[in-house]
């Protein structure tokens, strides 16, 4: 009787001791999440990391007895994807679930390696040494020799699992259970090291002893850490009804009217799965334990060699490519109303048939299975304490962490630029940075970064901070901190951060005698920027004299790849969570961004955490992803709803603080940087935006790269080259990409040019007065929670 695996979560976390489980191989467990809601697609919320398993032994019979308590949390994480807001991560995560995710660095973060990266060289062969039968009389039950040990999987999945399911059983009876299970599957652990000691393998057995122990008091801790976890909002877990029925309607329709075109889908899948078989099947009928020829395309996940020359692992691999294809094929066949549904399908299709891959699976994963044979299991067990660390840091949720949270301080190791914090207010401190010339320009610059993550994005470390580089230009420059908000700012709104604007530029011109100063807004705090422009020009207030954007969207007729999140259902699940909480928190944003980008940020770094045992890096880029902030609940509706939804800035206007704003209001200077691969504020909206300003000063660069990479890109790198185009903005965007010019390296020298032709003449330089404290300040400090 063959074994299947479990998914990623399940065994990611160790591979002895907590409870067995028959899974449904890689699509998933059986159990809680049924297979229609597997079929309907990635609307499963639970952790996007996936269900820990800890190892065990239990007996065939339990295992088959239990089978209905288990969910893939492979199939559980994929719909955490629905479980955050269209928002700029921010960058992980985290995978936050878990990342990709801040102002995420999805695209733009440097690709998180996959598990397969790492090298098998070292390692022995998969097969272990044969273990001698154990006695009649031995305890427990055991499989029969020749059968595997079952994976084991560690609690009942969370209520969040169930796609869809309002009624819920309460976390504190989701822990009692997955404690009963926990402890039945120490009995059959134990049973197991019994055996393994009377067949004279005591070393063995002495390891599996120190493990077991540690595995018992993990197990505890998890069940702990799994009690902390709220309610979950059926809201934000996945889609609502009216995709599923337009889905459903869409296949029906397609299968009447089309129902050739459906039969030969099928038929093309059952000869490509024969096919495989086949071609595996031949091989080892000759006595070749080699793979069969694979031209499959290149796929980083499956760079192990075992995924080319091994016929188990090959054949794996070649089905899941199989799958895949036809998955993608039947969803693009369908007859959906409108091009809303069919991109949310797509997406939805897509994180099925990531989730899905072999790679997030331990039976499946050459890379794991090596490691967990080089040392004995303890990489399984080293995958569990990594779970249960990321568990109790995220009060319940299972949120992989994408970089070593221990490894940085914030004023200590990244952001250090020096300078000083020279006003404070309940939403946040302004810095003014010490120069590092003996003259500068007269026009001050103030920097507004985005309040979905933190500042320090521009001042990471000294050679690629763009804070230090803009000193050293000779600019007296200030950065807004903001506050992380809590409950208490529930009913902040926008008006209260364009204040924040007005506020921050009063002081500016205060602490440098200048009537005028020059502004840089990133991401939604250029969309903020563009907001407070527009206010400024319907008061005759002219204190900008220039204003740079950095990826920033204002335009959002186009929702792209955030389309799935920014539909009603969505929203209003967003809404009952900020009901609920008084914000949108960061775990709800972060999930957003890692799961654009789940590969990179959900499945590898869960992967490479869980099953490998591995400790997250110390990536300083990866660290700021992982530090991101809550928004105020009444802020976040107004950009949902007016902003994004109604697109109301772009149109007929956007009602704020008694004004009603459009595009045509901005009239200062505009340079606009966007980002060529960026998938959270893509180039041609951006574009679309500036090119509708009233302003008849403004220039474009397109960055290569992608949100972060792209903005974060100095000189000494020379990395990403950058495109200047026409100021004619009378086309579209395809045009305007058409007369651009690629220029090798950062654009960061083009735009101190456009900057320093704006910025005055050359004063004495200014050192920052009247500190409160020294910088980075305290704002930047408070982690969301």
């Amino acid at each position: 009787m063959a074994r299947k695996s479990t998914p990623t979560g399940a065994t990611g976390g160790s591979n002895v001791a907590k409870k067995s489980v028959k899974s449904a191989g890689p699509a998933g467990a059986k159990g809680k999440a049924k297979p229609a809601d597997a079929a309907a697609g990635a609307e499963t919320s639970t952790a996007p990391e996936a269900q820990a398993a800890m190892p065990g032994t239990a007996p065939a019979a339990r295992s088959r007895r239990r089978a209905g308590k288990a969910a893939g949390p492979s199939a559980a994480a994929s719909a955490q994807a629905a479980d955050s807001p269209p928002t700029e991560n921010s960058p992980a995560g985290n995978p936050s679930a878990g990342s990709p995710p801040a102002d995420t660095p999805p695209a733009d973060n440097p690709p998180v390696g996959d598990p397969a990266d790492t090298p098998p060289a070292e390692t022995p062969p998969l097969e272990a040494p044969p273990v001698e039968a154990p006695p009649s009389d031995a305890p427990g039950d055991m499989p029969p020799a020749e059968e595997p040990p079952a994976e084991i999987e560690d609690v009942p999945v969370s209520p969040a699992a169930a796609p869809g399911s309002s009624a819920a059983p309460a976390a504190a009876d989701v822990a009692a259970a997955a404690e009963h299970d926990a402890e039945d599957g120490m009995a059959a652990a134990r049973s197991l090291l019994a055996q393994m000691a009377r067949s004279s393998h005591a070393p063995t057995a002495r390891k599996l002893a120190e493990n077991i122990e540690r595995i018992e008091q993990l197990g505890h801790r998890l069940m702990a850490a799994f009690s902390e976890r709220g309610m979950p909002n059926p809201g934000v877990q996945g889609p609502g009804p009216d995709l599923m029925r337009a889905a459903a309607q869409g296949f029906v329709k397609t299968l009447t009217d089309q129902p050739a075109r459906m039969i030969e889908q099928q038929v093309n899948y059952w000869g490509e799965t024969l096919k495989n078989y086949a071609k595996a099947q031949a091989a080892l009928a000759k006595g070749q334990l080699t793979a069969p020829e694979d031209d499959s395309p290149a796929d980083r996940r499956f760079a192990n060699p075992l995924w080319q020359t091994h016929p188990y692992f090959n054949l794996v691999k070649k089905q899941y490519l199989t799958n895949a294809n036809a998955l993608r094929e039947a969803a693009a066949a369908l007859e959906l109303p409108d091009e809303i549904a069919r991109r949310r399908i797509t997406w939805l299709t897509n994180q099925i048939v990531d989730m899905l891959a072999p790679t997030n699976f331990l039976a499946t994963n050459p890379d794991a299975l090596e490691k967990a044979v080089a040392t004995e299991g303890e990489s399984l067990v080293r995958g569990l304490e990594n779970l249960v660390r990321d568990v109790e840091q995220n009060q319940g949720e299972m949120i992989v962490s994408l970089a070593d949270r221990n490894a940085f301080v914030v004023g200590e190791n990244v952001g250090t630029a020096p300078g000083s914090v020279v006003h404070r207010t309940p939403l946040f401190e302004l810095i003014q940075y010490a120069p590092t010339t003996e003259q500068v320009h007269a026009v001050p610059l103030l920097i507004f970064p985005p309040w979905i993550n933190k500042f320090y994005i521009l001042d990471l470390k000294p050679e690629n901070s763009l804070i230090r580089w803009l000193v050293s230009q000779g600019h007296t420059l200030f950065v807004v901190s903001w506050k992380n908000p809590g409950v208490e700012m529930a009913e902040t709104g926008m008006e209260d951060y364009v204040s924040a604007y007005l506020d921050a530029m009063d002081k500016v011109r205060e602490l440098t005698a200048q009537k005028k100063l020059n502004v840089v807004g990133y991401c939604i705090a250029g969309t903020t920027l563009s907001l407070t422009l527009a206010l400024l020009k319907k008061r005759g207030d002219d204190r900008v004299n220039s204003a740079t954007l950095f990826t920033a969207l204002t335009d959002f007729s186009d929702q792209g790849e955030f389309t799935t999140f920014l539909q009603d259902d969505f929203v209003n699940g967003i809404a009952e969570e900020i009901e609920r909480h008084g914000l949108m928190r960061a775990r709800l944003m972060s999930r957003t961004m890692s799961f654009l980008r789940a590969n990179d940020l959900v499945w590898g770094p869960a992967i490479r955490s869980y099953m490998l045992g591995e400790t997250p890096p110390a990536f300083d880029l990866l660290f700021w992803n992982g530090d991101s902030t809550n928004l105020p609940g009444k802020m976040a509706m107004q950009y949902l709803r007016g902003l994004c939804q109604r697109n109301g800035f772009a149109t007929d206007g956007f009602e704020l603080m008694g004004q009603t704003l459009t595009l045509g209001d901005v009239d200062v200077p505009v340079c606009a940087i966007a980002c060529e691969s960026d998938h959270i504020a893509p180039w041609k909206d951006c574009w679309r935006g500036v090119a509708r300003m009233g302003t008849k000063d403004k220039t474009f660069i397109l960055s290569e790269s992608g949100h972060i990479a792209g903005i974060v890109n100095p000189p000494s790198k020379k990395k990403y080259g950058h495109y200047i185009g026409s100021t004619d903005f009378g086309g579209d965007h395809a045009a305007w990409r058409e007369s651009a010019t690629l220029t090798p390296g950062s654009w960061w020298p083009h735009w101190a040019e456009w900057l320093a032709a704006r910025s005055g003449d050359i004063v004495e330089a200014r050192h920052p007065q009247d500190e409160i404290e020294p910088s980075p300040g305290s704002y930047v400090h408070e982690r969301a929670i």
